[in-house]
């Protein structure tokens, strides 16, 4: 049986003063944070997700985007190197988290840099984005680590928005969607379906044909619904503000073994 098993890590204290790029700097409601990302983590349980929380690392701001201090294939977990260097304080403590799900641990070193958000699995393609927070390195040193494994790795340019994932992420049937003016090359995915928000671009998959999706996609979620997806909606606005979207709140594991 394939596994369900979700990282997660609490919002600290310093999350207003995560960064941003692509937006203007809006204030955050850190208590309403804190509630948006419990429901969440209820929405994942919910769904047959069993939830594993990161330690905090309350001094690093952009923590509990999880996402971008990993990179699972397989049973191997790649510990990133984040192209912010004021980041690189959070992988310690997802590095001891997946060490103790029995993955295999290995790492992105010096010049390289990764974002985890910047990497698209797509069954056995992993697209990687290379933009502003990863490098050529990164991508080159991803590759030595997952081709191995069976994983095509395809290189993506991302200019219009901070990571990868925020452009695009994947149906379960493996279409690829995005919103038209944030993806740089929709030619490179086989198969691509336009959505009408930016936000709607961001799907996780909960299992079968249930999808989670942020609140502020409506219009998305009539489409996808009209397509034959149970659609799941979570507001995570206060996320939003950081450039946060509902696949950087979680690294999902779905290929574990003991």
């Amino acid at each position: 049986m394939p596994s369900k098993k979700a990282l997660i890590r609490r919002p600290g204290p310093r999350l207003a003063e995560g960064l941003v790029t692509h937006l203007e700097r809006e204030d955050v409601d850190v208590d309403l944070a804190v509630e948006q990302w419990e429901a969440y983590a209820q929405a994942l349980r919910a769904h047959g997700w069993e939830t594993v929380e990161v330690e905090p690392a309350d001094d690093c701001p952009d923590a509990v985007f999880v996402e971008d201090a990993v990179v699972v294939f397989r049973n191997v977990a790649l510990i990133t190197r984040p192209g912010a260097e004021s980041r690189r304080g959070e992988t310690a403590g997802v590095e001891e988290a997946v060490a103790r799900l029995g993955c295999s641990v290995n790492w992105i070193w010096e010049p390289g840099t990764l974002d985890g958000g910047d990497v698209l699995k797509v069954g056995d393609t992993v697209y990687v984005g290379r933009g502003g927070r990863t490098n050529a390195a990164g991508v080159q040193q991803l590759r030595a680590a997952f081709e191995p494994l069976g994983a095509r790795v395809v290189a993506v340019p991302v200019s219009r928005v901070l990571h990868l994932k925020s452009a695009v992420t994947a149906l379960p049937d493996g279409t690829v969607i995005g919103h038209i003016p944030k993806v740089d090359r929709p030619s490179l995915f086989p198969r691509f379906l336009s959505v009408p928000e930016e936000s709607g671009a961001h799907v996780v998959l909960l299992g079968g044909d249930r999808l989670l999706m942020a609140a502020s996609a409506p219009r998305t979620a009539d489409l996808l619904t009209d397509l034959g997806f149970e659609v799941v909606v979570v507001d995570i606005s206060e996320f939003e503000k950081l450039e946060g979207c509902v696949t950087c709140l979680s690294v999902r594991l779905r290929e574990l073994y003991a």
